[in-house]
Order: structure tokens, then sequence, then C-alpha cells
């Protein structure tokens, strides 16, 4: 499929979606967003992808935030349009049930600090400044970061980032919990491949099980406990289970398929 504003390559199991708007470092307009989702879901739908990673074009940013100039006069009705369209595919992108890694080239401001939270993992460059400046344009965040950041790294210091818009560094960011490694520029991508060919052994099945069950623990509605419960269990009727068990027992590497 040919998008206009983000790259997609698909080799050895891993689909990279890479967004592809240097010239505006990145910036998420309305088409940008719904691509990414778009991506994230054909890669869901391939029985040949096993991993995503996400990264931003360039070394300059991730994605320095959304695209101001596509909503500055929009109505209270499309701004709240707006927001409810990048919840939706953020969410999608969090419940995707192949793992997501967030791979941060750079600035991860606003929308793109978003984004990043809503992956699995994120690993960033050591020259990248996570930041939600929002309320510097009389704005929230609009796609989550409230309620991730949150998550993330406590209500304090989010509350703290989220009313100074201070930015912070990849350093930071790592002590905060909010990231999960820090890495030179030339290195980033080895180490979110080195990650994912870790996670490509393991059961896919299994994979997807813990993605809902530890996203229930902070839906509301859900009760991550039993979906726990409810994963284990369904673990038994599956042909990896029985591989990996038999694989062990026989102290060899198991063969997943995913069945």
């Amino acid at each position: 499929m040919t998008y206009e504003n983000i790259l997609t390559q698909s080799e050895n199991g891993i689909l990279t979606i890479t967004v592809n708007r240097p010239e505006k470092l990145n910036a998420l307009n309305k088409k940008t967003i719904e691509e990414a989702g778009t991506a994230v879901s054909g890669g869901e739908k391939d029985p040949a992808v096993k991993i995503i990673i996400i990264t931003g074009a360039g070394t300059k940013a991730f994605i320095a935030g959304a695209d101001i100039s596509e909503f500055a006069d929009y109505s209270i009705t499309e701004a709240e349009q707006l927001s409810r369209h990048g919840h939706n595919v953020f969410n999608k992108i969090e419940n995707c049930e192949k793992p997501v890694i967030a791979a941060v080239n750079g600035f991860a401001l606003g929308g793109g600090c978003e984004l990043a939270m809503a992956c699995h993992i994120r690993i960033a460059s050591d020259n990248a400044k996570f930041g939600q400046p929002e309320a510097k344009l009389g704005l929230i965040p609009g796609y989550g970061g409230t309620q991730r950041l949150t998550m993330l790294i406590g209500k304090s210091k989010a509350m703290e980032l989220l009313m100074t818009t201070d930015m912070i560094s990849a350093a930071e960011a790592l002590t905060l919990g909010l990231i999960n490694y820090v890495t030179t520029q030339e290195q980033l991508m080895t180490k979110c491949l080195e990650i994912a060919e870790k996670i490509k052994l393991q059961a896919p099945l299994a994979i997807a099980g813990i993605i809902r069950s530890a996203n229930d623990f902070y839906n509301e509605e859900k009760n991550g406990y039993e979906t726990e419960i409810t994963e284990f269990g369904k673990c038994f009727s599956t042909d990896d289970f029985k591989e990996g068990s038999k694989a062990f027992l026989e102290k060899r590497k198991a063969m997943f398929k995913g069945k």
C-alpha cells in the first residue's frame, strides 16, 4: 500500500513504520495519524509480521508534535472529533496484539510523546527530548497524554511536566520509567532489533495474551486479574503450549507457529 506521510518496510518478520515529514519535524496531522493506524492494523493482520517498530524520518525528531496549522481554526466540535480520532488510533496501537516498539530518534513532543507512550516498549537515542507543551498553546494533550503520562511516571511528576511544559532528556525519561533504554543515535535501531529478535523467539499467542492482560490492569471496565486467568487458560488449548512444553522437556529450542 502506498502512503503519503509514512514509509513502511517489512523484513524478517519486523514491520518498520517511519513517519516521513522531516521538513516539518514529522509533525502529526490527521492524515499521518490515519496512515499510521492503517499501517499498524495491516501489520497486526499480516501473519508474516511478528513485531512493529515506529520511528521518525531523519535524526532530529521522532515526532515534534501536532501540525498546529491544520487545526488552529477548529470549532469545539471539530476539536473533539480530532481528539477522538487520535484516541482511537493510539488505542489501536496500544491494544495491538503484536508488540509495538517506539524508536524515538529525537524530539518526541506533544502528539509525538503521546504516540510513543501508546507503544508497548520505548527506546530512545541520547539526543531525544520528551514533553507535553500543549499548555503553551492554551491546550491540553488530546491524544491520551494526560492519562498515559500519569500511568507511566506517576501523577505528581506527570502534573509537573504537563503544567510547566518542561522538556526532559532521554536520560531523565529513563530514570522516570518513561522509556526502556537509551542508546546512541547510531545504535538505536540495532537495540530495537535486538529486543524484537528476542520477542520473536517467544510464542505469539502468549505475547498477545500478555498485552491484553497488562493493558487491562489500567482498564476500569476490565479486571486485569480475570483477564490473566482467562488468557492463561486459553494458552492450554494452543499448539504453541504443547510445542513449548515439549521442547522444554526435550531440552531443545521451541518452534512456535502462533497456533
